[in-house]
């Protein structure tokens, strides 16, 4: 039939891709879903983090550095994009890393390199999303019970279980539907960070505003080094393979849109955070922007409380898409060792 793809045309696979991964990894998708699944790798909670990175470096290796690692970034995955397009056209279609560094770097340096730190990224994002999310959630618990006693271990558990949830979606290409609400919840927390830091700025209790970077030369040295750690974190992915994996037949050019619509909201909410809430904070600016909006010594938030719980909230669904994008990633790499071992 005139829709269906004829044997012929179909681009071969990896040798050692089975069944299961061309199960999780559906190649049905269109760029757009492609340009979600990147913003959810790619912009997440991290970014709130910004403000801190600069406190670091100043304004101008702060935005040096933060320009720098977009345009490194953005060049790295096309270069990568772009080798997985040469191959697909030769007849094999890559759908994971594993695959890639298997067939160019060799089969050991796939099975015992590439494939165990992209295995550790992903646990590590998940660990780290899941102890944000608890954070964030007893944030909004406090708002509504200032002297509650809940423990942070059990807001983790909440969190915890919500990914539970969410990790029943059977496949890659089926978290279309949550990474597009994602992207516009990420929209949502960096547009209220920045709108907040600009009203405290501006507020008439404001911090002073004090940019010199303060500390003994070790400090700076070592201050520098977390700045450019927090702002490559921020940028990172591990999964480019398996997002472009999920794109239909033909995937040239599709990929590249995707990219380009992720770093549009990368430019977007990056800079806006980093510049506003460095501008409004300066050297008082904390490693997460929204403890900020809480003033220490009174103990009174500077923005109502109201807004608080929105912007936690937001966050927290948005860190449960983040983790469940890697969460899938895991599954699909235990049940590639699981087949490999029996």
């Amino acid at each position: 039939m005139g829709g269906e793809e004829r044997s012929e045309d179909r681009p071969k696979r990896g040798e050692d891709v089975d069944a299961g991964s061309l199960f999780v990894l559906k190649s049905k998708g269109t760029w757009w879903h492609c340009g979600f699944h990147l913003t959810t790798s790619i912009v997440a909670p991290a970014l709130l983090s910004l403000p801190y990175a600069f406190k670091f470096l100043g304004w101008v290796a702060g935005i040096s550095c933060l320009v720098g690692g977009a345009a490194v970034t953005f060049y790295s995955y096309t270069l990568l994009s772009l080798t997985l397009d040469h191959h697909a056209s030769l007849g094999h279609r890559y759908l994971r890393f594993r695959d890639m560094a298997h067939h160019i770097l060799g089969p050991k340096w796939g099975r015992y390199y590439v494939g165990p730190i992209q295995m550790a990224v992903c646990y590590g994002v998940v660990i780290a999303n899941a102890l944000l999310g608890g954070q964030c959630l007893k944030a909004m618990y406090l708002v509504m019970q200032p002297n509650g006693e809940m423990k942070l271990f059990e807001f983790v558990i909440i969190f915890g279980c919500l990914l539970l949830v969410l990790a029943q979606f059977p496949s890659f290409h089926s978290l279309r539907y949550i990474n597009s609400f994602s992207l516009l919840l990420c929209l949502l927390y960096s547009a209220s960070a920045a709108a907040a830091s600009i009203y405290i700025g501006k507020g008439s209790n404001a911090p002073k505003k004090d940019y010199t970077i303060v500390g003994d030369q070790e400090t700076r040295v070592f201050g520098i080094f977390n700045a450019m750690a927090i702002i490559a974190t921020t940028y990172g992915n591990g999964i480019i393979p398996e997002i472009q994996a999920t794109i239909s037949a033909p995937v040239k050019g599709k990929m590249m849109k995707g990219l380009c619509m992720c770093y549009l909201v990368v430019i977007v909410t990056y800079f806006t955070v980093a510049i506003t809430g460095y501008w409004a904070f300066g050297n008082k600016a904390n490693g997460f922007i929204f403890t900020n909006f809480l003033n220490a010594e009174t103990g009174h938030y500077l923005v109502p409380t109201w807004f608080i719980f929105l912007v936690n909230l937001f966050t927290v669904l948005q860190l449960s898409a983040v983790a469940v994008v890697y969460t899938h990633i895991l599954f699909f790499i235990y049940l590639f060792s699981y087949i490999h071992c029996y």
